[in-house]
């Protein structure tokens, strides 16, 4: 099944094209829920936001695309010019790790969080699962507020919940809505289980928490439907635990398989391979090579257990093999033919998971060195001052790391004529203007841009912890 499915979008917000997106999510240890008031309607999420909205923080990512913004000008270079992404994060360890979306940090990318009291922090990415669209991410604080995790498997349909986030900047927006459907697929076959609920979410919810009466992470809101109107998917948080522990650990998640394909098993398939009961997960193929194949598995068996497990089908045996890790053994209960069979599997690795391994090698999780404005300059060379108008010289940008709105306005090869209407001619007074600043004050920039030529004024703050 495609992406295209349901005209479905993620849900982050993007700017500058380089990212987009729908989506929003939640964890802790709660006060008793409030009570409700008429027809099972809670009186009020006000106590519930209070507590939980501490721990939901905004994600602010900045991916470097090629391309050439002087398109049509001969000899132009590409630039790396930043593009940004605004969504949503909740807070999972008071440890400072945070839980969002992957499709908010699908490649590399620079990453800064901030917190409901303000503060920013440059964050890490610990890891990603791009199967079931969750990420980790670490800042460098201690003591945080966290959301307490819930149990999505718990729900039912028709209960109240409610998701916080940052849909179109608007931080920490709260809205209300029901669980209406559980175990959606959209994307993964495999692993896709969403809850559905008409609690609004927009562009820039992507991460936040799903909520319960309880003041419990359910859910990380993940989609919404562009066709319809009240139709949002958020994962379960069941579903993120067992992936939080590996993400946390390794930085990727390590899934078991059998290597067969399944067939779900209706009535009517029920009664050709002879199985009395309801339950168990056919099989419609055994891949060559593969764990189910060493097993001894066949077409037509009825997996019907895993290591003492009932199995009740398809997707209930796709999550229990994915949940054991590769290289353990476990012992399949098998219908075949009237019959009643135990055979042990030795499991491989699902390869599918293999695309989270790049992640965790990409330079871009530790934030590249730069100045306090996240700025790597220079002083002009000797071809670029002979170019620079007498009243326009000033360092050059060689490279933007910093995630600050401000840098978005900037390019490679722009040259710094002031800093607060004081002139930087070069990089010794650049610095020495630099370090008179204090760390979260901003700075209005003087810039000159060569080609095409112009100038502008753009506001940078300084970048904390640099």
């Amino acid at each position: 099944m495609t992406r295209a499915v349901l005209a479905l979008s993620l849900a982050f917000f993007a700017s500058l094209g380089a990212l987009v997106g729908y989506v929003a999510g939640g964890g802790g240890r709660p006060a008793a829920p409030l009570g409700a008031a008429g027809l099972g309607a809670p009186a009020t999420f006000a106590e519930i936001v209070q507590r939980v909205n501490p721990a939901v923080v905004h994600v602010d990512v900045i991916e470097t695309t090629r391309h050439n913004p002087h398109e049509g000008i001969e000899d132009a270079p590409e630039l790396d010019v930043p593009g940004r992404g605004e969504g949503s994060g909740f807070i999972v360890d008071p440890s400072g790790y945070i839980l969002t979306n992957h499709h908010m940090v699908p490649g590399p990318a620079r990453i800064r969080v901030r917190l409901a009291d303000k503060r920013e922090f440059v964050a890490r990415l610990v890891g990603a699962d791009p199967s079931t669209d969750l990420a980790l991410l670490k800042i460098e604080a201690q003591g945080l507020p966290a959301v307490p995790l819930g149990d999505s498997d718990r729900l039912r349909v028709g209960d109240w919940v409610c998701a916080i986030g940052n849909p179109l900047r608007f931080d920490h927006s709260v809205t209300v809505g029901v669980v209406s459907s559980k175990g959606r697929k959209i994307f993964n076959q495999s692993f896709d289980a969403y809850i559905q609920t008409d609690a609004a979410i927009n562009p820039g919810n992507s991460g936040g928490p799903l909520i319960n009466l309880a003041g419990e992470a359910v859910g990380i809101n993940a989609a919404v439907s562009s066709e319809g109107q009240g139709i949002g998917f958020a994962i379960p948080i069941n579903l993120a635990r067992s992936v939080l522990v590996q993400l946390r650990e390794t930085g990727r998640v390590s899934r078991g398989y059998l290597g067969i394909q399944l067939q779900e098993l209706d009535p009517d398939l029920q009664k050709l391979v002879g199985l009395r009961e309801p339950g168990g997960a056919l099989v419609l193929d055994v891949l060559s090579g593969g764990a189910g194949q060493a097993a001894g598995l066949r077409r037509y068996d009825v997996i019907t257990g895993v290591s003492g497990q009932p199995i009740e089908d398809g997707d209930h045996l796709v999550r229990t093999i994915a949940g054991i890790r590769p290289g353990s053994t476990v012992t399949l209960s098998v219908f075949r033919d009237g019959q009643t069979l135990t055979l042990p599997a030795r499991l491989t690795e699902r390869s599918a998971d293999r695309a989270a391994v790049s992640i965790q090698a990409r330079p871009a999780e530790v934030p590249p060195a730069g100045d306090a404005f996240g700025l790597v300059v220079g002083d002009a060379g000797a071809k670029v001052r002979a170019t620079l108008p007498s009243d326009r010289r000033g360092v050059v940008v060689k490279e933007i790391v910093g995630v600050d709105p401000g840098t978005d306005d900037l390019e490679e090869g722009d040259v710094i004529v002031e800093v607060n209407r004081r002139p930087t001619p070069d990089l010794a007074a650049y610095k020495k203007l630099l370090a008179s600043l204090t760390p979260g004050e901003s700075a209005w920039l003087f810039v000159y841009r060569p080609r095409p030529a112009g100038s502008f004024l753009t506001k940078v703050a300084v970048e904390k912890g640099r």
